[in-house]
Parts: structure tokens; C-alpha cells; sequence
């Protein structure tokens, strides 16, 4: 079969199918996950020719990643239990009343800015493993807590992990299997007279110019889409309301972000962007500065929708604590665990011996080629396993305690496992699928959807570009896996279209790929498991999808506009259309008259 257009559909059915029944008919990951599962082995075995060996060691290569994952999952679990059953949540959320008792403003600071900081950190995915089971501590929907914790997983996640995905997957997707960057960009590294690690700092500082832009209006559809979903009212003019304070954030994060950016690279524009935006917005909140007057709060919990609530509830057992915890012992365990991500992701000797003895190799899957490493030391839940020990000397926790947050956590964990462990092999399969492990000699999926897209768009690509970037995330859930997978063919399709810069299709792909992580199955499921949201997957994918649509909008149309110029241009024409969508929407907020929420109406029924 050499019809691309047909392949490119084959390949995109296991999507299709996931999508269909996570989107549309609301199944439960655990059951959608099995059945796309189903799907790409079928697809790989009767179309790309891949051997059962093959597909077998993509099986285990994903349930060892899956492994990985729900080690992260339990250990975010672990941790908000521990601060529950010690009394130290009580202290928290009053400490934030002290700030600021608007749920907007939490939502903020919480999930933008110290969100923003532990992406930089750590990344793959741990932003929401932290303020998701946080925001539920602090008494907001377990929907609302997730749909947060996935929203900001797009501008800070270019540079997470300490710039892992500028460094590892743009810098190892444009090279070979040496290690050196192909002949054609290595053609334009020299052009532009930059080493392999000065050329991955040029394009990094395209990547943080396109999502400064973009970025700017991500705290206002986090305040917008929460006022709007889950108040009293469906009151998206609410969220509006406080636009000064959240374009003043965004700009408190992403200012610095930008300068690190281009004055040290790629490693620390989220760290010290978020690091600094936190301090500076918590100091000029708490004095005041573009507070709001009405304070905006949820409905009564007894008049929530169940499909808010998980099974997850602190305020249950927080209603039973009545010792007073000081505001700083009470935080230590999220400063704990900043500290270790700083020291370990940080200093050279501590990273090179968890990333070294410390990690399991599994080399070689049945004889397949295909190997993997788990460095489950090295892994956030182990750095959340840590906290919580020293957590239970701090908080003087006693044996009770302490018993009844593993049996609590372990229990949760279950929920998560069966959607990871289909979700997971399903995207090493369909990654896996190249011409090295197919008897086809096609193109592995994911390249053969990006080759049929870029041949429909001709010179328009770059305005597609950073949808093939989310897709990439969509399916592998991480923005460094997608940038590995596409940066090459990304600057090699620059080049095609006569782009003076192909490194600039590169950065749409790495900003649509950070976006990307907002709906990226895996991060949902991870992400819901650590409040007990498990089976709303599609209903969280359907509202994150909202801003990940602008941001690959906006991205893409920008980065045509950078490529081509400001004139009477397709670039120039989506980036207006984006305007004007937004302009509209807004005006059509502000001038609604606001309804109650139906799914409160539900609850009241």
C-alpha cells in the first residue's frame, strides 16, 4: 500500500477511536484505553507488518514507563493524604485566606505560578501531581483542581525539567544516531555559526518568544473556564472580572522567563520565571494590588455536581483535626519537596548518580532492540516518598496516621492502574512503528500522519505545525517525546517550504507540543488519579482542549508571520481570526446575562 492519504487515516484510527469514546460517548479511560489498545495492535500487525516480538517489547517498554507513572501517582497521593491526616492542610488553606479568600486568585497563584515552578523543576507531568491534590486541600471541585493542573502544563513546559525538552528531545530529534546533528542542520548551524548546544539555545529563545505571546491569556482562561464551569452561575464574566490581575501574573512569570531564556538558555526560564512570579505576585497580593472586591467563591459542597467530586475528600478528615499547625511547618513538605527537585535536577554529582547506578536498565526487549530504563530513584515519587518520611518527624505524625495514609493512597492508586497500562503500550507501539521494526518499510505513524498533513498545506505548514507538536504529546504525553519524534521532520519540511529559517517551524512544534501536554491521555489520567477523578477523563479533555486549540492557533500563526513576514498573509489572517474570536467571546460574556449552572440545578433536583 503506497497511498499515503490511506495510511495516514490507518494510522490516525487508534486516536480517532480513543477520542470517539473518551469525547463523545464519556467512557471511562480504563475501557477506552483497552480498546485503542486493541485497535493499534491490529493496525501494526495486518498494515505496518510489525512482528508479535515487536509489539510484544513495546508492550512491556509501556507497562515499564506505566510503572514509572503510577510511582509519581502514588507518591502525589501519599503526600496529600500525609498533610491531611497531620493537620498541616488546615494551616494552608488558612494561610491563603490571609492572601486572598477568591478562589481566583488562588487558582493563580497555585496553579500558574508555583505550577509553573515544579514544571520547571521536574516537569513530566508533576505540576499537576502537586497543585491538583493542593487546590483539593484548599477546598476547590476535584474537577476544577485537574482541569488547573492540566491548563498550565503549556508555556512553562518547553523549558521543564530543566529544559529537558529543548535539550534532550529538540537537540536529539535533529541529530543522527551519533549524536551530531544531520548534514542539512548541521548546514545551518554553521550558517549561523553555533555549536550543537548554541543551535539548540536559538531555537529555545523562538520557543520562549512564541509562548510569551501566547502565554499572556493562559491565567484568564484558567480563571474564565473555573468561574465558568463550576460557579454558582455559569459566569464566565466573573473570570473576566479579575483580567488585570491575571495578565499582571502572566507577565510576572513570563518577563523573566524571556530574559533566562535568552541570557542563560534553556535550562531555567520556567524555574525562575515561576519562582520570582510567585514571590512577587504572593507580595503585592497580599498588600492588595489588583485584588478584586467581590470575592468569588464554589457553591456549597452539598450542592455540587457528583461529576465534580472524586473520591478524594481532605475536608472530611481535616474536619476532624483541631490542632493549629504554624504556617511554615505546615508548607514544609512542598518545600521539601522543591528542595530535593532543585538538588537533585541541579547539582551534577547528585544527577549523575540517580540517573546512573541508581536506575534500571532493561536493554534489549526479547531480542527486539527495544530497551528501556526506570529510574524510579530518580523519579518525583520518589522524591514525594522522602518528603513524606521526613514530613512524619516534622508533624510529629504518630503510627496511626501513618498507617492510614498508605492504606488510603494505595487504595486510590488501583483506580489509575488499568488506563496507564493499556494507555502506555498503546503509544509505544504506535512511536515504535518505524521502518527499523515494520516489515512495511513505511514511516512509523505518527511521521506518516505529519508527511500526509504537511503535503495537504503546502507553504501554509507552520499554521499546522504545532498541531502535529500537541499530537505528538497527545499520544506520548510528554512535549520532549513529541520534539524527538518531529523536530527533524519539522526542519526538514521548513526547508521544503522555503522558510530562510527552518529552526522556526522547529519551535512551533516544540510550543504545540508543550500545548499538547494540556490534553495528553496519560497526564489526564495521572492527573485525576491523585484527587480520585478517575472515569471524567473525557470530561476534563473537553474543556482543556479550549485553550490548547488557541495556543496552537496562535502559535502557529505567529510563527508563519515570523517565517514570512507581517503582511496580507495566511499567518497573518489566523492570527486575526484568533483576535476577533476572542474579542467577540469576550463581549458576549460581558453583555449575557448569567444562567445558573444546570449541573448544580441537578444536584438541587
Amino acid at each position: 500500500m503506497d497511498n499515503l492519504a490511506v495510511l495516514a487515516l490507518l494510522a490516525l484510527l487508534p486516536i480517532l477511536v480513543v477520542g470517539t469514546l473518551l469525547l463523545w460517548l464519556r467512557w471511562p479511560a480504563k475501557y477506552a484505553m483497552p480498546v485503542g489498545l486493541a485497535v493499534v495492535v491490529v493496525i501494526a500487525l495486518t498494515v505496518w507488518k510489525m512482528s508479535w516480538t515487536t509489539i510484544g517489547a513495546s508492550v512491556v517498554q509501556g507497562l515499564l514507563i506505566a510503572i514509572g507513572l503510577l510511582w509519581i501517582v502514588f507518591g502525589a497521593l501519599l503526600l496529600l493524604e500525609t498533610i491531611t491526616k497531620s493537620g498541616a492542610l488546615q494551616s494552608i488553606r488558612a494561610g491563603f485566606t490571609t492572601i486572598s479568600a477568591d478562589r481566583r486568585v488562588q487558582v493563580v497563584i497555585v496553579a500558574w505560578l508555583f505550577g509553573s515552578f515544579i514544571e520547571g523543576a521536574a516537569g513530566f507531568g508533576t505540576p499537576a501531581a502537586v497543585v491538583a491534590p493542593l487546590m483539593l486541600a484548599l477546598g476547590f471541585p476535584a474537577m476544577a483542581a485537574v482541569m488547573a493542573g492540566l491548563i498550565i502544563q503549556s508555556t512553562p513546559v518547553s523549558f521543564g525539567a530543566v529544559g529537558t525538552p529543548m535539550i534532550t528531545g529538540v537537540g536529539t530529534g535533529l541529530a543522527g544516531t551519533d549524536g551530531a546533528f544531520v548534514p542539512n542542520v548541521q548546514a545551518r548551524a554553521d550558517e549561523l555559526g553555533l555549536d550543537h548546544a548554541g543551535f539548540v539555545a536559538h531555537t529555545a529563545t523562538q520557543v520562549a518568544t512564541i509562548h510569551a505571546i501566547v502565554g499572556i491569556l493562559v491565567p484568564l482562561f484558567l480563571v474564565c473556564l473555573m468561574t465558568g464551569f463550576f460557579g454558582e452561575k455559569r459566569s464566565f464574566r466573573a473570570g473576566l472580572a479579575v483580567a488585570p490581575f491575571t495578565v499582571y501574573a502572566a507577565l510576572a512569570m513570563i518577563v523573566p522567563y524571556v530574559t533566562v531564556a535568552y541570557v542563560l538558555g534553556p535550562e531555567f526560564p520556567s524555574m525562575i520565571g515561576g519562582f520570582l512570579g510567585l514571590v512577587l505576585v504572593m507580595y503585592t497580593s497580599s498588600k492588595g494590588f489588583l485584588m478584586p472586591k467581590d470575592v468569588w467563591d464554589f457553591p456549597p459542597r452539598e450542592r455540587w455536581s457528583d461529576r465534580w467530586m472524586g473520591s478524594v475528600n481532605p475536608d472530611a478528615e481535616a474536619a476532624t483535626l483541631t490542632k493549629k499547625m504554624p504556617i511554615a511547618l505546615a508548607w514544609s513538605p512542598y518545600v521539601i519537596v522543591a528542595a530535593l527537585l532543585l538538588l537533585t535536577r541541579n547539582v551534577p554529582t547528585v544527577k549523575a548518580f540517580l540517573t546512573g547506578p541508581a536506575v534500571i536498565k532493561v536493554n534489549d526487549i526479547f531480542g527486539s532492540g527495544i530497551s528501556q530504563n526506570m529510574d524510579l530513584i530518580y523519579s518525583p515519587g520518589a522524591i514525594f516518598l522522602l518528603a513524606c518520611l521526613v514530613t512524619y518527624v516534622l508533624h510529629r505524625m504518630t503510627g496511626k496516621q501513618i498507617a492510614a495514609s498508605w492504606k488510603v493512597a494505595s487504595g486510590q492508586l488501583a483506580g489509575a492502574a488499568v488506563a496507564l497500562l493499556c494507555a502506555l503500550p498503546l503509544v509505544r507501539i504506535f512511536i515504535n512503528s518505524g521502518g527499523d521494526y515494520n516489515g512495511a518499510g513505511y514511516d512509523s505513524m505518527p511521521i506518516t500522519l505529519a508527511e500526509a498533513a504537511a503535503n495537504v498545506t503546502g507553504e501554509n505548514w507552520p499554521i499546522l505545525a504545532p498541531f502535529i507538536g500537541a499530537l505528538g504529546a497527545f499520544v506520548a504525553g510528554s512535549n520532549t517525546v513529541s520534539n524527538m519524534m518531529f523536530a527533524l521532520f519539522q526542519f526538514s519540511t521548513g526547508e521544503g517550504i522555503g522558510a530562510s529559517s527552518p529552526e522556526t517551524v522547529v519551535a512551533i512544534q516544540a510550543v504545540g507540543g508543550a500545548a499538547g501536554n494540556m490534553v495528553a491521555v496519560h497526564n489526564v489520567v495521572a492527573a485525576a488519579a491523585t484527587v480520585g477523578l478517575l472515569g471524567r477523563e473525557g470530561d476534563l479533555i473537553r474543556k482543556t482542549i479550549i485553550p490548547m486549540t488557541y495556543y496552537c492557533l496562535a502559535a502557529g500563526s505567529i510563527g508563519y508571520m515570523w517565517i514570512f513576514g507581517i503582511g496580507l498573509n495566511a499567518g497573518l489572517i489566523v492570527f486575526l481570526a484568533v483576535l476577533v474570536a476572542l474579542a467577540v467571546t469576550a463581549w458576549k460574556i460581558a453583555t449575557k446575562t448569567d444562567a445558573p449552572n444546570p449541573e448544580l440545578q441537578l444536584v438541587k433536583a
